[in-house]
């Protein structure tokens, strides 16, 4: 059985495949668009899912959609007529954006040319949260577990929580709009100066230069009841009255202010971007992350007691905070957790699939997401071609261009590595979900302080105060990391050990930590191939690591590899086993 997951008319499009119960991929439409955050319809992700499981969309037998329009249709046509002034537009917008859901058959069958007739696949709409909650328990290692997802909002919900067991999960209770912890912490980032859709990754590199000196200010925007439920003060908001624009049709979402005057009032008047990064703003973004973490280890705790579960299964965008998820062991009762990599909006597509083959189908379950490796790969010849299309393949008097063997490919890229130099890594399936892990990375020297500033200067342009990430051999973990439970896909951010900091200090943020990727022989052995090697010649288990791309999506073809290699100062480029160096490299 063939079952289609899609997550369409929303932030970060995906789709996904699932046979019989395993997931063969998963890919959001950004990569091959080049859209940052696209929304629409997933159409080349869709179209590279039918071709890696060798099926039609005639003959795909499911298909499953990560929102439900029905969802809560009473209480939002309640709330809208009380509190919207403008309803007349804002139903007429959110209308049109749920008939385009509700139509999701009709609109694959227009993309793809095919007749409606042809097409036999039922559709499900799985409500949005309960779509991220089984993208993480259903894919997790384990058969019992709390459930929790903390988002933004998705079919009137912010939060959900409840208890998975084998091959279902029951929701216990959940917080619908205008409340959501995730809109408070949109609203500051936007304070701060950052307005884009998903700068809210941006607070977290600032936090840690600053001190959480108003953390009581930040206490008035929420109110916590006993059960765990939550409640915004709205006057700090402008969301459930005004209304927020947002854009979700297709390209990149954007996302107009959802703060009021009141929050002004409280904070004082908000940085503008590109505006200074003074003490102040340093401290409201402590300020706002000690509040989240506060927030979100109250939900936790209540749901380890009420649950008595040791383990939980956790996703929703809040959910890619890493900094407060490598803390759920020293501040929770949970001593097993399981994120899923594609925590945001792209993993509803796999969350939505899932939900089908188990929750409504009664399906065993019988697979574990190990890895995020999910997304296209390309062969030798894939390459080749690329190469030749310009003109590279024999070299150039600019390229040296080399094809070696795979034990001289990860000899010579280690070497280079070691010698200071900026190698982009480009091999097997791309990742899902919004971390580079390894097969579409630039990877560094993390011994080499000025490291982090070549980068900056020469490829990614990005705000000085954000850190890069050091990948680790998972054997070594605890020699270089105050914790040693296994973080494979970046999302956990853990304390560097005192002895270490000065080993690795490219990779060590202000604060003494790391958002660290553990990287196993067994899920990834080119990689840890890579990262042994380096170690081999330098004594030092941990590279640097951050995405391929240069304010674009990340790399997803051997052409997208090309470009961003051609266009930046990056000195080495290992793709395969081609290797492409500058001759004035170093």
């Amino acid at each position: 059985m063939h079952i289609l997951g899609i997550n369409a008319f929303h932030a970060d499009a995906s789709a996904a495949m699932v046979r019989d119960g395993s997931l063969l991929c998963a890919v959001e439409e950004e990569r091959f668009n080049r859209v940052k955050h696209c929304a629409g319809v997933p159409v080349k992700a869709v179209e590279y899912c039918l071709k890696e499981a060798g099926v039609g969309l005639g003959e795909v037998d499911h298909i499953a959609v990560s929102r439900d329009p029905k969802a809560h249709l009473f209480d939002k046509i309640l709330f809208t007529l009380r509190n919207r002034p403008n309803v007349t537009s804002l139903l007429k917008s959110r209308l049109a954006n749920a008939l385009q859901v509700k139509d999701m058959k009709q609109a694959l069958c227009r993309e793809f040319g095919a007749d409606p007739a042809e097409v036999k696949a039922p559709v499900h709409n799985v409500e949005h949260h309960r779509a991220h909650i089984a993208s993480a328990f259903f894919t997790s290692p384990f058969t019992e577990a709390a459930v929790l997802s903390l988002d933004g909002f998705g079919d009137f919900v912010s939060t959900m929580w409840g208890e998975g067991r084998g091959n279902r999960f029951r929701v216990d209770n959940q917080v619908e709009f205008p409340h959501s912890l995730g809109i408070v912490y949109t609203a500051v980032t936007q304070w701060l100066g950052f307005p884009k859709y998903g700068d809210e990754g941006k607070v977290m590199g600032l936090a840690p230069y600053g001190r959480a000196m108003y953390i009581d200010r930040m206490r008035k925007l929420a109110r916590f009841a006993a059960d765990g439920t939550f409640e915004l003060d709205l006057d700090y908001f402008i969301h459930h009255t005004t209304g927020v624009s947002m854009t979700w049709d297709s390209g990149s979402p954007s996302m107009s202010n959802c703060y009021s005057p009141k929050m002004v009032e409280l904070f004082g008047a908000p940085r503008e971007p590109g505006g200074e990064y003074t003490e102040y703003v340093h401290d409201v973004a402590a300020s706002l992350q000690a509040w989240l973490e506060e927030s979100i280890f109250l939900i936790m705790n209540r749901l380890q007691k009420r649950t008595g579960r040791k383990t939980l299964c956790l996703a929703g965008g809040v959910a890619l905070n890493s900094c407060t998820n490598g803390k759920i062991f020293d501040h929770t009762g949970f001593t097993d957790v399981f994120i899923q990599p594609a925590a945001g909006d792209n993993g509803t597509s796999v969350g939505a699939a899932l939900y089908v083959w188990n929750q409504i189908f009664g399906k065993p379950r019988g697979y574990v997401m190990e890895h995020a490796y999910t997304g296209p790969e390309y062969d030798d010849d894939a390459i080749r071609s690329a190469l030749a299309r310009r003109g590279l393949e024999g070299g150039t008097p600019e390229f040296a261009v080399e094809r070696l063997p795979e034990e001289e490919t990860l000899r010579r890229t280690a070497s280079a590595i070691a010698d200071g130099k900026v190698v982009g890594f480009f091999q097997g399936r791309m990742e899902f979900g919004p971390r580079a892990l390894g097969n579409r990375s630039i990877i560094a020297d993390p011994r080499r302080a000025g490291m982090k500033d070549i980068l900056n200067s020469r490829i990614k342009h990005r705000e000085a105060f954000r850190p890069f990430a050091p990948s680790i051999l998972e054997e070594h973990t605890g020699e270089y990391f105050e914790r040693e439970y296994p973080s494979p896909t970046m999302l956990m951010v853990y304390k560097v050990r005192a002895e270490k900091r000065p080993v690795i200090p490219a990779v060590v943020h202000v604060d003494d930590t790391g958002r660290l990727q553990t990287v196993s022989k067994r899920t990834n052995p080119r990689y840890w191939g890579l990262i042994d090697e380096f170690r081999r010649i330098t004594g030092v288990p941990v590279v640097l690591n951050t995405s391929f791309n240069e304010n674009e999506p990340i790399v997803c073809t051997p052409d997208d590899a090309l470009a961003c290699f051609l266009k930046t100062r990056m000195d080495v480029l290992a793709m395969g086993n081609w290797y492409l160096e500058r001759k004035d490299a170093g």
